[in-house]
């Protein structure tokens, strides 16, 4: 991608929700269960309430161009709260999203992976 630094933060949100989707489910694939438990399982990590949580492992690592990024997707005024989270643990998971889509889209590959490790 040309210029991540332009895209929407929903768009680095939209990317990022399938990274990190891609990496709870590739790590839960170690335990080797039914799709139907890994799906189970996987609804527990990828839920705002629990990107909030993983937020909160990360945030004292994050460089400040990173830390520009998670409030850039924080601060995006989204549609609708879920309600299984409160308004700040959705703008959070927010955050982490779009942190991740643009850490994806700039090729930023180990970092993804040492972020997730603190995260898991």
């Amino acid at each position: 991608m040309d210029n991540v630094n332009l895209l929407s933060p929903s768009v680095l949100a939209f990317v990022g929700d399938a990274v990190y989707g891609l990496l709870v489910r590739t790590k839960l694939a170690e335990v080797n269960r039914s799709s139907g438990d890994l799906h189970s399982m996987s609804v527990k990590y990828v839920s705002a309430v629990a990107q909030a949580e993983a937020f909160k492992k990360i945030e004292s690592t994050l460089t400040e161009k990173e830390l520009m990024i998670f409030r850039r997707g924080r601060n995006f005024h989204t549609g609708n709260t879920p309600k299984s989270a409160t308004n700040g643990e959705y703008h959070t998971a927010t955050g982490l999203e779009c942190l991740f889509g643009y850490l994806h889209l700039s090729k930023q590959n180990e970092r993804i992976q040492e972020l997730f490790r603190l995260i898991w």
